[in-house]
């Protein structure tokens, strides 16, 4: 099986070791109706509204849409448009919280069929908990026979590790969850990938998997991209998906390990997705960790809650690669929010002229050409974008971090994905 380029990078897990603790349910919390890849939701309360933890409170008659919850109980002071990091208006549900965590009636949905099942996962908002926020009940309906059920245990960013905790705290619904989906879908064998730099959690699931059929786990190198979707199926399987493909073409269903464990506590007790665990990390965090938040948790809560030396000058969603800076301290946590980290002192990078060294070609786990992408969209040269298929690239950032003259090659790479699509709709 060849080898994808790669790259080292830092991992600066000082959180790894520490049990997920819960933040406090904030006064106030902002559920925004796109949580997601696809469609997004229409509310379907109004103001004035008393709601319950667990309540749906948006929805969507779409496919690809997966509805919303709400994580406290209380009134709904107000509906309206908030801006999320990637700069897109979206209706957003403001909650006043009563403290009094009363919870709607919630109970284990019929799941004993495949249809049933994927009915439930739908209901329970379910959506791929690593970042992607592709709804989970629409991989699961695919028509294609799908051989390999991929549990994408990488986290191969730095910085974050509510995965490793995930595998470390609820093995057994990791486990039951990966073992139902298998017998629901009807997929034969399931890889559990994880990075050499997490031995505990190897060795664990490795024990575990003795009781289970047709689960293993497989060692994987630490590097990075390590857990994108395409790195992992081709480290996993040898397969590869290419150009305009889904994974399930090649018959590899590919799912974040925190996503099936949420999915086995669904079907166990039918609560919705209304928290999940984040990390809390960077070089002005004191004391790095892991905590249970409330889906639509404003970010200056957070920050708030977390013991840090200074002010932070810049907020990042997700990881340093691929996270998106926040721009506004209401910014409210989504579901694909799996990371906050707080830098200061952030160091300014000043491009300079390409050198022509070749470190991006080398670093780019897909063999794209950074360069002559960048030449490309600087003359907004579509045919030539999409020769040199701009739209394989998964902006993990690797080009951008490898170079020497600090060019921004990633982001250069996003925005010619967007100007390709709109020069193909004209």
């Amino acid at each position: 099986m060849s080898k994808l380029h790669s790259i080292r990078l830092p991992h600066f897990s000082a959180s790894a070791e520490q049990t997920t603790r819960k933040i406090p349910a904030p006064e106030e919390v902002a559920i925004s109706m796109a949580q997601h890849i696809g469609a997004p939701c229409t509310p379907c309360v109004e103001v004035g509204d008393y709601v319950k933890i667990g309540q749906k409170i948006g929805d969507s008659e779409a496919f690809m849409s997966a509805p919303v919850h709400a994580s406290v109980s209380g009134t709904v002071k107000e509906i309206k448009d908030v801006m999320n990091v990637g700069g897109r208006l979206c209706k957003t549900v403001v909650i006043t919280n009563d403290n009094k965590n009363v919870v709607f009636d919630v109970k284990p949905p019929k799941a004993d069929t495949k249809e049933d099942f994927i009915k439930a996962v739908r209901e329970s908002g379910a959506i791929g908990l690593g970042g992607a926020g592709f709804p989970t009940h629409v991989k699961l309906a695919t028509k294609d026979k799908i051989d390999y059920l991929l549990l994408n245990g990488a986290e191969c960013e730095p910085y974050i590790t509510s995965d490793y905790r995930e595998l470390m705290e609820n093995t057994d619904g990791v486990m039951a969850g990966i073992d139902l989906i298998m017998k629901m879908i009807g997929i034969p064998e399931a890889i559990i990938g994880i990075e050499e730099d997490k031995p505990k959690a190897i060795a664990k699931l490795t024990e575990i998997c003795g009781k289970y059929k047709g689960i293993s786990v497989k060692k994987l190198p630490g590097a990075y991209p390590q857990g994108a979707e395409k790195v992992l199926i081709h480290s996993l399987t040898g397969r590869i998906v290419a150009e305009g493909m889904l994974p399930s073409n090649v018959g590899c269903m590919v799912m974040n390990v925190s996503t099936a464990g949420f999915i086995h506590s669904y079907i166990k007790t039918g609560m919705p997705l209304i928290k999940r665990r984040i990390t809390i990390d960077g070089n002005i965090v004191n004391s790095p960790g892991n905590f249970f938040v409330p889906i639509g948790t404003l970010l200056h809560n957070v920050v708030g809650f977390a013991d840090v030396r200074k002010q932070p000058d810049r907020i990042v969603l997700g990881g340093p690669m691929m996270g998106n800076c926040a721009f506004d301290p209401d910014t409210p946590l989504a579901k694909t929010n799996n990371a906050v980290l707080l830098f200061a002192d952030t160091v300014e990078r000043k491009p300079t002229a390409c050198i022509r060294c070749g470190r991006c070609v080398r670093a780019c786990a897909l063999n794209l050409m950074p360069t002559e992408l960048e030449s490309a969209y600087d003359a907004r040269d579509a045919e030539a974008l999409e020769k040199l298929k701009i739209n394989l690239c998964m902006n993990c950032g690797a080009c951008s971090f490898v170079c020497p003259a600090k060019r921004n090659l990633a982001e250069k790479n996003q925005l010619a994905k967007d100007f390709l699509r709109q020069a193909k709709a004209k």
